[in-house]
C-alpha cells in the first residue's frame, strides 16, 4: 500500500481538497510525497500555492483526480476514483461542457434539469434507443424505460421506475417523457387509442394538481403512481393512477412569488369565454385564492391555451362537455367562496353580510340556498349525551372554516377527476403484465417545515430504504454470478429513522393520539414528543430555542419541523352541516363528489378498477368494513397505510431509479451550482451508491478487455494461449496486494484506485516506449542533418574555389583587353580629329560655290519667266476671242438639232408602244397555248374546243405577226439613222479631246497651285489619319461592346440553361416527394387493412361461432362490377364490418366508424395524390420540353400544315369510298352488252361481294365506337345476366327459333346453306378466268379491285384467328390504310374531277348511310339465325364435320368464301381454364408455392408469365368477369401470402419480382404504342384485344410498392442487429482502439466474440440479397434502388448510434469506420452497383468519421471542418465534437471554446434542427419498364407446379 501511495502521490499529481465555495478544488502536488511528511506542498489552478496540511491522527490523504481520459464518462462507478469530488466534477463535465443531463450512477439515471428545451425527446431519439441494451448508448431516460420495457418481456416479471428529486428538478417531465416512450414503442393492443388517452391524463393531472413554487413553474404537489398495463403481446391496453398526500393547504394560502393550482389561472384567463359568462369570473387578482402569491402569471405560458389542452383531454378521456362545465362551475364556486368576507359581530360570533355578492354566486353555482350556507359558515351544531346545541364561531374560526371547506371541495373534486380518469384507462382486456411509473416528491428541507413536510420525508425515508436495500441485493448477486468470496459491506440503514415514525409509539401515533383527545394541541403533542424520544432515540434532538418544535435526523440532513397546526392538518375536520347542505344541492355533480362520503376505501377516496387487470394481493384493513371507523381515520394514518400498500407493490416489481438533479435555485439554462449538486446527491442516494460500489470491487474488467488494454505491459513470453492465466500471471506481477483484485468466471474485479494505478503503469510504459522512439528518431533527424550540412559544406568550398579562379582569370582577361581597349581608342581618336578638319575645308567651299551658282541661276530664271509670261497672256487673249464665235455658233447649231430631234423622237415613242403591246401580247398567247396544249393532253373532251380555239387565235396572231415585222423593219430603219447621227457625235468628242489637251497644257502653269494643293492635302491624309486613328478606336470599343454582348448574351444563356436544370431538378425533388407521400399513404393503407383484419379476426375469436357463407367472397362476385374492384374491397370488408356488430357487442362502434372513416379518407387521398402526382410528371415532361421550344417553333407552322393536311386527306378518304363506288355503279351500268359483260351474274356477285366488305367495315367501325363509349360508362350495378342476353341472343329471334322445331327442316336448310356457298365460290372462280380476256377496256381498273380482294382475303383469313372485335378493328385499319392509298391517287391523277366527285359523294352521303344501316341490322338479324340453326344442328348429333365448328366461323363462311389456312400446332401464347379452376391456380401457383424451388430450377417470373397467358385467354373470349376474378384473387392471394410469411425474405422478393414482371406484361402486351415498340411483330400480334387494364395496372403497381416496403422492412430486421456491432464496436483493423475502463452499465465489446456481427457478416449478408433477387429476376433498375435504401439504413442507423455513443467518438474509431465503408464501396464495385446512388447515401457517415480524425484546434481547423462537413447537419457536428473523447490520455479533448466557434460558422446554415437521421425514410420507388424478349408460346409448364388443369391455346 505504501509502495503504491508513494507511486500515486509524486510531483505533478492532481488532487481533491475541500472548498467553502466550490465545495472541491483541483490542486497539484508541487513535490513528492513521503511516509513522515505532515503537509502536502499543494498548486491550485489559479496558480496560487497552499501548504495543505494533514490530519496528524488519521494521516488521511486527500483524493486523488482521475485521468482526464475517464473525465466525462457516462457511467461514474466506470471512475477509478469513486468518490465525491470525482462523481462532482465528472456530473458537471458533461453537464456544462458537453451539454449532456444524463449520467449513470450504477443502476441509477442522475437528470440533472437544463432548464431548456432540448432536441432529444423526438420520435427518432425513441426509435434509435428502441430495442438496444442499456450500456450500449448514451445514458437516457429513454434507456431506462426500454430496460424495463424490456426486462418485463424477457423475465415476465413486473417493473418499476421511480423518480424521485427536488420540486424543480424535473420528475414530472422525466416520468412524462418514460409515459411517452411506452406509448411510442409498444402501441396498443386495439385501436381505442390506450397509448393517446394515457399521455392525455398528463395535462389533466398537471392543471389539477400542479403549481408554481419558488423552485419550479410547474412543481406537483402530490405523488402519484402510474401503472401502465400491457397484454400477453406487450402492448397498451390501459392504465391505473394512484395519488397520494395533495396539498390541500395550497387552495386557500400560497407564499410569495407562488401560485395556486393552474386549473383556477387558466378559468380566470378564460373568463371572457361564452360558456363560462355563467362563472361569473374575472381576473385572478381579483380572487383571495389566487392572489396572495402576487405572480398571478408564469412567463412563456398561455393560460387560455392550457386550459384548451386540458379541455381537449378531458375529451379524449370520455369527460363529456357538460361534466366539464360543471366541473369548471365547482372550481369557480371555490374562488367565490374565497372572497366571501365574514365581519366579527362580537368577540364570540361573526357574520356575513346579506346578499354578498360572491356567496351568492357560490349559492347559484353549486345550487344551494345562500340562508343556509350563511348560517353554517359562521355556526356549528355541538352534541351532547343528552342535547344539540348551535354555537356561534368567531370570525378567525369561521374563516378556518370556510377555507377547510373549500380545501375539502377541491380534495373531493381531485379525487373524482382521478377516478374518472382511470375509468377512461380501464379495459376489458385482461393484464398481463405492468409497469409503474413513481414520480413523487423528494426529500423537502425549508425554512419553516410543518405536516406536509414530515410526510414527504418520512416517504423518502422508505423509499431510500428500499433503494439500499436493492443496490445491496444486486453487488450480492453480482459477485456470486461470479463466484467471487462476499463480504458484508457496511451501508446506511435508515430502519431506526423509520421507526422513529411510524413504530408503536411513535411520531405518528403519538400524533393519532393526541387528535383523539378531547382539549388535545400542539403543545401537549409536542411535550409528548420530547418525554417519549428525546433521551431514548440518538435520531430525535429538541431545538434549544423552542418548546413547538422538534428535529429528526434524516438519512439526507437534519430537519427541524414545527408543531404548529400538525394536529389540525392531521385531524383535516370539516364542519357536518356544511357537508349536508351541500349534499342537499340541486346541482347533480355536486352531489356525485359527496355520494361517497361515507365509502372511501383509500386514502384518496378512489375505488379499484375493474375488468381484468391483475392486481397485487394485498390484505385488505380490517376496519374498512365500518364507514364510520373508516371516515374518522386520520391523514397521517390514511398516509401511512397508503405507502406501505406502494411500498408492497414496488418490492413485488423490478424498480429502476431516476434521480432527478436542480443545478441552481434560479432556473438558469445549463449553470451549475455545487453547493446545490452535493446537497442533492447526498439526500438522493447517489453517493450512497457510490459508497456501497468503492467499498466492494467497483472496477471490473472480463478477460478479453483487460488483455486487450493492458497488452502492452505485458512481455511476450508472458502472453499464453490462455487469455485468463495471461491475466493472472501479469496482475500478481504489477500488483503485489492480492486483496486488491478478485479473479471471477468471467471477469477480474479491482478495488477503487487500481484501475488508476494500472493505467498510470500503462500510461508511463507507453510515456517510456514513446521516449525512446522519440530519442531513436532525435537521432536519426540528427545524423541526417548533420550528414546533409557536410555534404552541403563540402559543396559550398567546391563552389567557392571554382568562384575564386574563374574571378582570377576573368580579372587577366580583362587587362589584356583594356590594353587593346585603349591602342585602338587613341587611334579612332586622332583620325577622328584629321577627318573633322577634311571635312570643315570642304564645306566652305561648297557653300561657297553654290551661292555663286545660284546667283546665276535667278537671273536667268527671271528673264524666261518674264518671256512665257507675255507668250501666254497674247495666247490667252486670242483663245477668248476664238471661244466666243466658236460658242455662238454651236448655239445656234444646237437649236435647229434640237427641233428635228423632237419631231423624230415623237414619231419613235408612237412606234416602240405598239411595238411592245404587240411583244406583250405575243408572250401572253404563247403561254396560253403551252397551257391549252397540256389540257389537250390531259383530256380528250377539252382538247378539241381547245384546238379549235388554238386555230383561230393562231390565224389572227400571223396577220397580226406580219403586221409587226413590217413595223419592225421601219423601226430598224429609224435605228440606222440614230446610228449615223452618233458618228457626228464622235467627231465632237475628238474635237473635245483636242480642247482637253490645251487644258493640261494650262495645268502646268498652275504649278505653284498644285504645290499648295498638295500642302493642304498632307494636312488633310494626316487629319484623316487621325480620323482612321479615331475610328479604329471606335471599332475596338464597338468590338469590346459586341464581344460584351456576346458574353451576356452567353452568361444569359448559361443562367437560363442553371434555371432551367434547377427548375427541373426542383420538379424532380417536387415528384419524389409526391412519389413519397403517395407511397407512405400506402403503407399507411396497408397498416389499416391490416389492423382492420386483425380485428375482424378477434372479434370472430371472442365470438366463436362460424357461419359459412355469410360474408360474400371474391367468387361470388357479380360480372357487371366495375374493372377496378380493388379499391372496392374496402366497402366489403365495411359491409361484413356492420353484419358482425350483432355478434360482437363488446366491440366499440365508435371506433370501428373512425376506422371505416379513416380507410375512406384514405382512399379518397390515395386518389388526390395519384391525380396530383400525375399533374407533377405533366409539369416535369413540359419542363423538359422547354428546353427545345424554340426548335419546335421553327418547325410549328409546317407541322400545322401536315396535321391539317393529314386530316382533309382522312376526311377526303371517306369521300372518295363513295366516290369509288359511285364509278364502280356507272361501269356495271354502261357495260351490259353480252353475258360476260361487266353486267353479267359473276360480276354482280363480285361487286356485291365487294360493296358488302365495304358496309361491313363501316358499320363495324361505327360498333367499336359505341361499344368503346358503352364500356367506359358502364355502371358497376348491370349484371352479366343482362349483359349476355343483350349482346348474344336477343328476344327478337325467339319467335324464328320457334318456327324450326323439326330436325329435317333444320338439316336441310343446313345443306342448303352449304350448296349456296359453294356455288358462289365457282362462280367466282370462273369470273376470274373470263375476267382478263373479255374486259380490256378496265382492265386497271379490275386488276386493283382483284388485288384488293386479295389484301381483303389475307386480312380475314388472319382476322378469323383474333376475337371477333379485334377482327373488327384489323379490317378498319386496312380498309383506311387502302383508301388513303386510292384518294392520293386520285388526286395525282384528277384533282379536277375529284373535287366534283366530292360534291356529289356529299350529296349522296346521307342515303348511304341510311342504307348501310339497314343491311347492317339485316346481316346482324342473319347472325343471329345462323347461330341459332348451329346449337340446334349440334344438339341433333348432325354427322358433319362442320357441325363442330364454333358459331363465329359459321357466320364467316357465307360471307368471305376463301380458303383459310391454319398452322394446327401454333399457339397462341394463352393458357385456357375453366371458371371453377380459378381457386385451384391460385392456390397452387401463389399461396402454396415455395420459392426457392421456382427460383432454382424454373425460369424467372414464371407466375408471372403464367398468370398473364391465363389473362390473355380470358381477354380473347371477351369473359369480363373471367378477368376481373382473376386479377382480384390474384391481388389478394399476393397479399394474403405476403401477410403470412411477409417475414420470409425470399418469399417478399419473390413476389416483388413477379408482381413487377406481371405488371411489365400488362404494358408490353396492353396495345399502346410507347409500350409495343420494344416487341416482336410476333409479340405484338398477343397483344390484348378486348380489355383496358390501365386502371388494373395502377393497383398492381400500388402492390408492387407495398411489397418493395415490406421488403425493405424484412432486409431492414435482418441487417438491425448487425449494423451497429458489424460498423462500429467491431475492430475490422486489430489493435488500433483500446478498450477504455467501463462501469457497472457495461457497453458492448468491442473484441469480436463467438456470435457477434462483423463487417464480413454485413457483407456476406448483402451479397446474399443481391444473388437471391438475382435469381428471382428482380429488375436491375429496382435491385438498385433496394440496394440504395439498404446503404442509407446502414449509414443512418451507424450515424445514429455514433451521435449516442459516447464510447465510440475516438481518432481510432473514425478510422475504423473509415475503413469500413471503403470495404462496402468495394462490395459495390464488385458487383457493377456504383452508379445506383447508394454511395452517397453513406457521405454523411464519411464525413463524421472524417470529422474524428482532423484536427480541431485552430480557426483554420474550424473552416476546414465547414467546408468537409456539408453533409452534417449543424446539430450533427456539434454532437460530434462534444463526444469527442479521447482513447488514449496523449490525445486532447475539444475545447469548448472551439465549438463555439464552430456553431458561430454555421449559424447561417437553413437546416432542420433534427440530431438523428431518420432510419424509417423509404426513397420513393418507381419501376420503369422492362420488356421481356421471352415468347409467350415457348413457354412450358412444369409438372411440379401440379397446373394440369390448363390447357395451352
Amino acid at each position: 500500500m505504501n509502495r503504491e501511495l508513494e507511486y500515486m502521490f509524486v510531483q505533478s499529481a492532481r488532487v481533491w481538497i475541500p472548498d467553502a465555495e466550490e465545495v472541491w478544488k483541483s490542486a497539484e502536488l508541487t513535490k513528492d510525497y513521503k511516509n513522515d511528511d505532515a503537509s502536502l506542498q499543494l498548486m491550485l489552478e489559479d496558480g496560487t500555492t497552499i501548504d495543505h496540511k494533514l490530519d496528524p491522527k488519521t494521516k488521511n490523504l486527500p483524493y486523488l483526480r482521475n485521468p482526464d481520459i475517464l473525465v466525462g464518462e457516462n457511467d461514474l462507478t466506470a471512475l477509478s476514483y469513486l468518490h465525491e469530488p470525482a462523481v462532482l466534477h465528472n456530473l458537471k463535465v458533461r453537464f456544462i461542457d458537453s451539454k449532456l443531463i444524463y449520467t449513470y450512477c450504477g443502476i441509477v439515471l442522475v437528470a440533472i434539469n437544463p432548464y431548456e428545451t432540448l432536441p432529444i425527446y423526438g420520435t427518432d431519439i425513441i426509435n434509435a434507443y428502441s430495442g438496444q441494451n442499456m450500456g450500449d448508448m448514451d445514458p437516457h431516460i429513454f434507456a431506462v424505460a426500454e430496460e424495463a420495457y424490456k426486462q418485463m418481456a424477457r423475465d415476465e416479471r413486473n417493473q418499476s421506475i421511480i423518480v424521485s428529486g427536488e420540486s424543480g428538478a424535473g420528475k414530472t417531465v422525466s416520468a412524462k417523457y418514460a409515459m411517452r416512450y411506452f406509448a411510442t414503442v409498444s402501441g396498443s393492443a386495439s385501436e381505442a387509442n390506450v397509448e393517446e388517452k394515457v399521455l392525455a391524463s398528463n395535462p389533466i393531472m398537471e392543471a389539477i394538481g400542479n403549481a408554481k413554487t419558488t423552485r419550479n413553474d410547474n412543481s406537483s404537489r402530490f405523488g402519484k403512481y402510474i401503472e401502465i398495463g400491457f397484454d400477453n403481446r406487450y402492448r397498451i391496453i390501459g392504465a391505473n393512477m394512484r395519488t397520494y398526500l395533495l396539498e390541500k393547504s395550497r387552495v386557500v394560502f400560497q407564499a410569495d412569488e407562488e401560485r395556486n393550482y393552474h386549473i383556477f389561472y387558466q378559468l380566470c384567463a378564460s373568463a371572457n369565454q361564452p360558456e363560462f359568462k355563467n362563472l361569473r369570473l374575472s381576473t385572478a387578482n381579483d380572487f383571495l385564492y389566487t392572489r396572495q402569491g402576487r405572480s398571478p402569471v408564469i412567463e412563456g405560458v398561455d393560460d387560455a391555451k392550457e386550459l384548451r389542452t386540458t379541455r381537449h383531454a378531458f375529451t379524449l378521456l370520455g369527460i363529456n362537455e357538460s361534466y366539464q362545465i360543471g366541473l369548471f362551475q365547482v372550481l369557480a364556486a371555490i374562488l367565490h367562496l374565497g372572497n366571501v368576507e365574514i365581519k366579527d359581530r362580537d368577540s364570540d360570533s361573526s357574520l356575513i353580510a346579506p346578499n354578498n355578492r360572491h356567496l351568492t354566486a357560490f349559492c347559484e353555482l353549486v345550487g344551494v340556498t345562500y340562508q343556509d350556507m350563511s348560517q353554517w359558515l359562521c355556526h356549528r351544531k355541538l352534541k351532547t349525551a343528552t342535547e344539540t346545541y348551535i354555537k356561534p364561531l368567531p370570525r378567525l374560526q369561521a374563516t378556518n372554516a370556510r377555507d377547510a371547506l373549500s380545501k375539502h371541495i377541491y380534495a373531493k373534486l381531485f379525487n373524482w377527476i382521478v377516478e374518472h380518469v382511470n375509468k377512461a384507462l380501464v379495459t376489458n382486456i385482461k393484464q398481463h403484465s405492468f409497469i409503474g411509473v413513481l414520480d413523487i416528491y423528494g426529500f423537502e428541507t425549508f425554512e419553516i417545515n410543518s405536516f406536509e413536510q414530515f410526510c414527504i420525508n418520512y416517504a423518502n425515508e422508505k423509499l431510500q430504504q428500499q433503494f439500499n436495500m436493492h443496490v445491496f441485493k444486486l453487488e450480492q448477486e453480482e459477485y456470486m454470478k461470479e463466484q467471487i468470496p462476499w463480504t458484508l459491506i457496511d451501508f446506511y440503514d435508515n430502519q431506526p429513522c423509520i421507526n422513529l415514525i411510524e413504530a408503536k409509539m411513535g411520531i405518528l401515533d403519538l400524533l393519532d393520539e393526541e387528535c383523539k383527545m378531547p382539549k388535545g394541541s400542539d403543545d401537549s403533542w409536542a411535550q409528548k414528543l420530547y418525554n417519549t424520544h428525546l433521551k431514548t432515540c440518538s435520531l430525535f434532538e429538541k431545538p434549544r430555542m423552542s418548546n413547538r418544535a422538534f428535529i429528526i435526523q434524516h438519512f439526507a440532513d437534519k430537519v427541524e419541523y414545527q408543531c404548529e397546526g400538525f394536529l389540525e392538518k392531521n385531524k383535516d375536520t370539516v364542519n357536518e352541516e356544511q357537508i349536508h347542505v351541500l349534499k342537499a344541492s340541486k346541482f347533480n355533480l355536486l352531489v356525485e363528489l359527496f355520494q361517497d362520503e361515507e365509502k372511501a376505501t383509500t386514502p384518496t377516496g378512489q375505488v379499484p378498477g375493474t375488468g381484468g387487470r391483475t392486481r397485487l394481493s394485498i390484505k385488505p384493513d380490517k376496519g374498512r368494513d365500518t364507514s364510520s371507523k373508516e371516515h374518522k381515520k386520520t391523514v397521517g394514518c390514511q398516509f401511512r397505510n397508503s405507502l406501505q400498500m406502494l411500498m408492497e407493490t414496488l418490492n413485488a416489481t423490478t424498480p429502476h431509479y431516476v434521480r432527478c438533479i436542480k443545478p441552481n435555485d434560479f432556473k438558469l439554462a445549463f449553470s451549475f451550482d455545487p453547493k446545490r449538486a452535493v446537497q442533492q446527491l447526498r439526500a438522493c442516494g447517489v453517493l450512497e451508491t457510490i459508497r456501497i460500489s468503492a467499498a466492494g470491487f467497483p472496477s471490473r474488467w472480463t478477460y478479453q478487455e483487460f488483455f486487450s488494454r493492458y497488452r502492452v505491459l505485458m512481455k511476450q513470453k508472458d502472453v499464453l494461449p490462455d487469455k485468463k492465466l495471461t491475466c493472472k500471471n501479469v496482475l500478481e506481477k504489477l500488483v503485489q496486494d492480492q486483496d486488491k483484485y478478485q479473479f471471477g468466471k468471467t471477469k477480474i474485479f479491482f478495488r477503487a484506485g487500481q484501475v488508476a494505478y494500472l493505467e498510470k503503469l500503462r500510461a508511463d510504459k507507453l510515456r517510456a516506449a514513446c521516449i525512446r522512439i522519440q530519442k531513436t528518431i532525435r537521432c536519426w533527424l540528427a545524423r541526417k542533418k548533420y550528414l546533409r550540412q557536410r555534404s552541403a559544406a563540402i559543396t559550398i568550398q567546391r563552389f567557392t574555389r571554382g568562384y575564386q579562379a574563374r574571378c582570377l582569370a576573368k580579372f587577366m582577361r580583362r587587362t589584356q583587353a583594356a590594353t587593346i581597349i585603349q591602342k585602338y581608342q587613341r587611334m579612332c581618336v586622332e583620325r577622328k580629329r584629321f577627318r573633322q578638319k577634311q571635312a570643315a575645308a570642304l564645306a566652305m567651299q561648297t557653300i561657297l560655290r553654290a551661292y555663286m551658282a545660284r546667283q546665276k541661276y535667278q537671273a536667268l530664271l527671271r528673264e524666261h519667266k518674264a518671256v512665257i509670261i507675255q507668250k501666254h497672256v497674247r495666247g490667252w487673249l486670242a483663245r477668248c476671242w476664238y471661244k466666243r464665235c466658236l460658242e455662238a455658233i454651236v448655239y445656234l447649231q444646237c437649236c435647229i438639232r434640237r427641233m428635228r430631234a423632237k419631231r423624230e423622237l415623237k414619231k419613235l415613242k408612237i412606234e416602240a408602244r405598239s411595238v411592245e403591246h404587240f411583244k406583250k401580247l405575243n408572250k401572253g398567247m404563247e403561254n396560253k397555248i403551252m397551257q391549252l396544249q397540256r389540257k389537250i393532253d390531259e383530256q380528250n373532251k377539252d382538247n378539241r374546243v381547245i384546238s379549235e380555239r388554238l386555230v383561230s387565235l393562231e390565224s389572227s396572231y400571223a396577220s397580226e405577226s406580219e403586221r409587226m415585222r413590217g413595223e419592225l423593219g421601219r423601226l430598224r430603219g429609224v435605228e440606222e439613222d440614230a446610228k449615223n447621227k452618233a458618228n457626228q457625235v464622235s467627231s465632237l468628242l475628238e474635237e473635245l479631246e483636242k480642247l482637253r489637251k490645251e487644258l493640261s497644257v494650262t495645268q502646268q502653269e498652275k504649278k505653284t497651285i498644285e504645290d499648295w494643293a498638295q500642302k493642304y492635302r498632307d494636312e488633310m491624309e494626316k487629319m484623316v489619319s487621325e480620323l482612321k486613328d479615331q475610328n479604329g478606336l471606335l471599332k475596338k470599343e464597338k468590338d469590346d461592346l459586341n464581344r460584351m454582348i456576346q458574353e451576356q448574351s452567353q452568361q444569359m444563356t448559361e443562367k437560363m440553361t442553371r434555371a432551367i436544370a434547377q427548375e427541373t431538378q426542383q420538379l424532380e425533388t417536387d415528384l419524389n416527394e409526391e412519389r413519397s407521400r403517395y407511397q407512405n399513404l400506402l403503407t399507411e393503407h396497408l397498416r389499416l387493412e391490416e389492423k382492420y383484419d386483425d380485428l375482424k379476426e378477434e372479434l370472430a375469436h371472442s365470438k366463436n361461432v362460424s357461419k359459412p357463407g355469410h360474408r360474400r367472397t371474391d367468387s361470388t362476385h357479380s360480372s357487371n362490377e366495375s374493372e377496378y374492384t380493388y379499391n372496392s374491397e374496402y366497402a366489403e370488408l365495411e359491409d361484413g364490418s356492420r353484419v358482425g356488430e350483432d355478434v360482437t357487442r363488446g366491440m366499440d362502434t365508435s371506433l370501428t366508424l373512425k376506422l371505416q372513416k379513416r380507410v375512406t379518407e384514405l382512399e379518397q387521398e390515395k386518389q388526390s395524390l395519384r391525380n396530383e402526382l400525375e399533374n407533377k410528371e405533366e409539369q416535369f415532361q413540359r419542363a423538359r420540353a422547354r428546353d427545345d421550344a424554340q426548335f419546335r417553333k421553327a418547325r410549328g407552322a409546317e407541322l400545322e400544315y401536315e396535321s391539317l393536311k393529314r386530316q382533309e386527306l382522312e376526311s377526303e378518304n371517306k369521300k372518295l369510298r363513295h366516290d369509288l363506288a359511285e364509278m364502280r355503279q356507272s361501269l356495271l351500268g354502261g357495260a351490259a352488252a353480252s353475258a360476260g359483260a361487266p353486267g353479267s351474274p359473276a360480276y354482280k356477285v363480285l361487286l356485291d361481294q365487294l360493296n358488302a366488305s365495304c358496309e361491313e367495315l363501316e358499320v363495324r367501325k361505327e360498333e367499336v365506337l359505341i361499344l368503346r363509349s358503352q364500356l367506359v360508362s358502364q355502371k358497376e350495378a348491370m349484371h352479366h345476366k343482362d349483359e349476355k342476353e343483350t349482346m348474344t341472343e336477343p328476344s327478337v329471334f325467339a319467335q324464328d327459333v320457334n318456327k324450326l322445331k323439326d330436325a329435317d327442316e333444320l338439316k336441310q336448310a343446313y345443306v342448303g346453306l352449304k350448296d349456296t356457298n359453294r356455288l358462289l365460290e365457282q362462280q367466282l372462280q370462273t369470273q376470274r378466268r373470263t375476267y382478263d380476256s373479255e374486259v380490256e377496256s378496265l382492265r386497271g381498273e379490275l386488276q386493283n379491285v382483284k388485288e384488293e380482294n386479295n389484301r381483303q382475303q389475307q386480312l380475314l383469313a388472319q382476322n378469323l384467328q383474333l376475337p371477333p372485335e379485334a377482327r373488327i378493328e384489323a379490317s378498319l385499319q386496312h380498309e383506311i390504310t387502302r383508301l388513303t392509298n386510292e384518294n392520293l391517287e386520285l388526286m395525282a391523277d384528277d384533282p379536277t374531277a375529284s373535287r366534283e366527285a366530292r360534291v356529289i359523294i356529299l350529296r349522296r352521303m346521307v342515303d348511304l348511310m341510311e342504307q348501310l344501316e339497314k343491311q347492317d341490322r339485316t346481316i346482324r338479324k342473319l347472325k343471329k339465325q345462323l347461330k341459332v340453326y348451329s346449337k340446334r344442328i349440334g344438339e341433333m348429333g348432325a354427322g358433319h364435320t362442320e357441325g363442330q365448328t364454333s358459331p363465329g366461323q359459321m357466320v364467316e363462311e357465307p360471307i368471305h368464301p376463301v380458303n383459310i389456312p391454319r398452322r394446327e400446332k401454333d399457339f397462341q401464347g394463352m393458357l385456357e381454364y375453366k371458371k371453377e379452376d380459378e381457386m385451384k391456380l391460385v392456390k397452387n401457383l401463389i399461396l402454396e408455392l415455395k420459392p426457392r424451388g421456382v427460383a432454382v430450377n424454373l425460369i424467372p417470373g414464371l407466375p408471372a408469365y403464367i398468370l398473364f397467358m391465363c389473362l390473355r385467354h380470358s381477354d380473347y373470349v371477351n369473359d369480363d368477369q373471367k378477368v376481373r376474378t382473376l386479377l382480384t384473387s390474384t391481388i389478394n392471394s399476393i397479399k394474403k401470402i405476403l401477410k403470412k410469411r411477409g417475414d420470409d425474405f425470399e418469399t417478399v422478393s419473390f413476389w416483388l419480382a413477379n408482381t413487377c414482371r406481371f405488371l411489365h406484361c400488362l404494358k408490353q402486351y396492353s396495345g399502346d404504342e410507347v409500350f409495343m415498340k420494344h416487341n416482336t411483330s410476333r409479340q405484338n400480334e398477343h397483344c390484348l384485344s378486348n380489355f383496358d387494364l390501365a386502371e388494373y395496372r395502377q393497383v398492381i403497381s400500388d402492390l408492387a410498392i407495398q411489397i418493395y416496403q415490406q421488403l425493405v422492412k424484412c432486409m431492414e430486421n435482418i441487417l438491425q442487429p448487425m449494423i451497429v456491432s458489424g460498423m462500429l464496436e467491431h475492430e475490422t483493423i486489430q489493435g488500433v482502439s483500446g478498450v477504455k475502463p467501463t462501469g457497472l452499465r457495461k457497453r458492448t465489446s468491442s473484441i469480436a466474440d463467438e456470435g457477434t456481427y462483423t463487417l464480413d457478416s454485413i457483407l456476406r449478408q448483402l451479397s446474399a440479397f443481391h444473388s437471391t433477387m438475382c435469381q428471382h429476376g428482380t429488375d436491375p433498375e429496382l435491385i438498385k434502388q433496394v440496394v440504395k435504401q439498404l446503404f442509407y439504413i446502414i449509414g443512418a442507423v451507424t450515424l445514429n448510434n455514433l451521435l449516442l455513443r459516447k464510447d465510440m467518438c475516438s481518432w481510432s474509431k473514425g478510422m475504423q469506420i473509415r475503413y469500413n465503408v471503403s470495404q462496402l464501396e468495394e462490395w459495390l464495385r464488385d458487383k457493377g452497383l456504383m452508379n445506383c446512388g447508394a454511395k452517397e447515401t453513406l457521405e454523411p457517415l464519411i464525413q463524421a468519421a472524417q470529422l474524428l480524425q482532423v484536427k480541431k484546434k485552430t480557426d483554420e481547423d474550424a473552416e476546414a471542418i465547414c467546408s468537409m462537413c456539408h453533409a452534417l447537419t449543424t446539430a450533427q457536428i456539434v454532437k460530434v465534437l462534444n463526444l469527442y473523447t479521447p482513447v488514449n490520455e496523449f490525445e486532447e479533448r475539444v475545447s469548448v471554446s472551439f465549438i463555439r466557434t464552430i456553431q458561430t460558422r454555421l449559424r447561417d446554415r437553413c437546416e432542420s434542427p433534427q440530431l438523428l437521421m431518420d432510419t424509417k425514410m423509404i426513397y420513393p420507388v418507381t419501376f420503369p419498364f422492362n420488356p421481356s424478349s421471352l415468347a409467350l408460346e415457348t413457354i412450358q409448364i412444369p409438372t411440379s407446379l401440379n397446373l394440369s388443369f390448363l390447357t395451352r391455346v
